[in-house]
């Protein structure tokens, strides 16, 4: 996969930014003010009962706030957190030793929740439900199986493909939220926070150029606001104004949608290459010189989002909007043609 400035996976030099710009309480997370007060009604019911909280599930594209989500929890109600993938629990003893180190309330954080294998995840069932852990000991007829009881703990996971979650695994998460994207007057809430953190001179409208581009995700607005900056810092004194901020975008190649060359690319191949579509999603893949789950899971949802493409039964096409946002004619009969799949 292209490393992409708009990308709303994370990047290796993002390590330190993200800490830095993370929000560490409910009153400072910016947007999703409907889960913030599921949530917040959550932590305070668990902590007025002296329980450990409910598994939660926070599911939603890339880059959204799901892991500064659970931090934040963690925080609210002042437990430890531990802090793993599910590619990274390779066997049930992995998963094993993790657990049996939690203490009361403490949160297991799962990212790509989706990704635990079969055998771990079947091994987690009793943990989840009955904070159990069932082991073997010895083989054949000298085995025998014991249950180590465990501290109530609380399993946060994260995952960007909520279809691809086993029912029964689905089935044992309390609380289960999806993260959407932001808007805009949140994304420049989200711009003009991090600025004051990083010491960013930057006026009103630059930081208008930046939360409109940030494809309403904040990892992705946080990235845009430090090349700026940079921009700013050689080429104009180190102040942003709107000038500056799009001359920069401009110069990475971020248009005023925060659309980047691949985005164009993909959309071009269905517009120019396809008639507009419907065409599958392996054949975008294959044209633009990408994995499909790539073209599903990273460049498809902002796509949708801004109502540029649709699926349809027989794959994607390419709507009105996308026509005009790339300077084309629009075909005539295409919308006939297109709602007749549906």
């Amino acid at each position: 996969m292209i490393d992409r400035l708009v990308s709303p996976q994370h990047h290796d030099d993002d390590g330190g930014l993200d800490t830095s710009l993370r929000p560490r309480w409910l009153t400072e997370y910016i947007g999703q003010d409907r889960i913030k007060e599921n949530l917040r009604i959550l932590v305070e019911a668990a902590k007025a009962r002296d329980e450990a909280l409910d598994h939660v599930l926070l599911y939603g594209p890339p880059g959204l706030g799901k892991t500064t989500l659970a931090n934040i929890i963690a925080t609210e109600m002042g437990v430890n957190i531990k802090i793993t993938s599910g590619p990274a629990i390779v066997i049930p003893g992995d998963l094993a030793s993790t657990l049996t180190s939690l203490q009361k309330g403490d949160i297991l954080f799962v990212d790509e929740v989706h990704r635990l294998s079969r055998l771990v995840e079947e091994a987690l069932y009793p943990a989840m439900e009955d904070f159990a852990w069932d082991m073997v000991l010895g083989k054949g007829m000298a085995a025998k199986s014991i249950r180590l009881h465990l501290q109530h703990f609380t399993i946060i996971g994260a995952t960007t493909r909520y279809a691809m979650l086993s029912a029964p695994l689905r089935d044992r998460f309390g609380a289960t939220y999806r993260l959407d994207f932001y808007d805009e007057a949140s994304m420049y809430q989200i711009v003009r926070r991090s600025a004051r953190i990083l010491g960013v001179s930057i006026d009103e409208d630059g930081l208008w150029q930046i939360a409109r581009r940030g494809r309403g995700t904040p990892r992705v607005a946080n990235r845009l606001l430090k090349r700026v900056r940079d921009f700013a810092q050689v080429k104009a004194n180190g102040v942003v104004t709107k000038s500056v901020a799009a001359d920069a975008l401009a110069l990475l190649e971020v248009d005023e949608l925060g659309l980047d060359e691949i985005d164009r690319k993909v959309l071009l191949s269905i517009v120019r290459k396809f008639g507009g579509g419907p065409v599958g999603l392996e054949t975008i893949a294959a044209s633009v010189g990408e994995e499909s789950d790539t073209i599903m899971d990273v460049y498809e949802p902002y796509l949708l989002q801004l109502g540029f493409i649709q699926r349809t039964p027989r794959g994607r096409a390419a709507t009105r909007l996308a026509y005009a946002h790339l300077g084309e004619p629009y075909p005539e009969g295409a919308e006939q043609r297109q709602n007749l799949l549906f």
